[in-house]
């Protein structure tokens, strides 16, 4: 089943002589459980790809249809509703509610589409225990590492069963060890709880982690390569390989 459909997608930015293509003719599918990465250089047009894709931003052509539908269609309202029921967000710098404890922060979205009482607690319990975060959720995010607020904030993204999740430089403010403990994590999301994740990264290493990585450039797919049967140390070797080629891209030091 096709999860994410795009087709034509532009992005322009300025207007009349000052015009800059962002995105120039974007297609892509995403089939559900599938763990897709996307990485470019610096300026490739990565992030504002995210950004159109997530509903964050609107792009200024093509369309764009998640479950089947045409999420430029939307009013501001059901835009509002659609994002909190079917998405979930994995950001780089976590954004949980300093106010909130670590439940309160998981539980939030469902709290705001009340969701019952006991559904959230079956809820929060199975994936508190999946990530392993039973004790630290009633601390508040300034009492928890890094590695613990980034677990916090994927629980949050995959607790209102999304169908889709976003992943913006998820490890982009990690040291090496929360970094590689985060993607293992996505990885359990996606194997575990069959969630469809988009990652947006600059860093080959986490792109390993990955089924499927589109590579951009200029505003279009350069190319797009499949992991298969490789294992994550040759599917790593041959996105640096791609990103050779691109003429940038960095990477950890370890496999």
């Amino acid at each position: 089943m096709v999860v994410l459909e795009a087709a034509g997608v532009k992005k322009v930015y300025g207007e009349r002589g000052n015009i800059h293509l962002a995105l120039n003719s974007i297609d892509l599918q995403i089939a559900a459980g599938e763990f897709v990465g996307i990485m470019g250089p610096s300026g490739a047009g990565k992030s504002t790809l995210l950004n159109v894709l997530s509903t964050i931003d609107l792009p200024t052509g093509g369309y764009i249809k998640i479950n089947g539908k045409n999420i430029m269609n939307l009013s501001e309202h059901e835009l509002a509703r659609f994002r909190r029921e079917e998405l979930g967000f994995i950001f780089q710098d976590f954004n949980l509610l300093d106010t909130l404890t670590a439940k309160e922060n998981i539980s939030l979205p469902l709290a705001l589409s009340n969701i019952s009482a006991k559904e959230i607690e079956k809820r929060l319990d199975r994936i508190s225990k999946l990530l392993e975060i039973e004790k630290i959720l009633n601390k508040y995010p300034y009492e928890l590492s890094g590695g613990q607020q980034q677990r916090t904030a994927a629980a949050r993204a995959i607790i209102s069963n999304p169908s889709l999740i976003f992943a913006d430089e998820p490890t982009g403010a990690l040291d090496s060890k929360s970094a590689y403990n985060l993607l293992q994590t996505i990885s359990l999301l996606n194997e575990k709880e069959d969630a469809t994740i988009l990652m947006v990264t600059h860093d080959a290493y986490a792109a390993s982690f990955c089924k499927r990585v589109l590579f951009i450039k200029d505003g279009v797919i350069f190319t797009e390569i499949y992991k298969g049967e490789q294992s994550r140390k040759q599917f790593f070797q041959a996105i640096i390989d791609i990103l050779a080629t691109l003429g940038g891209g960095g990477h950890h030091d370890f496999i």
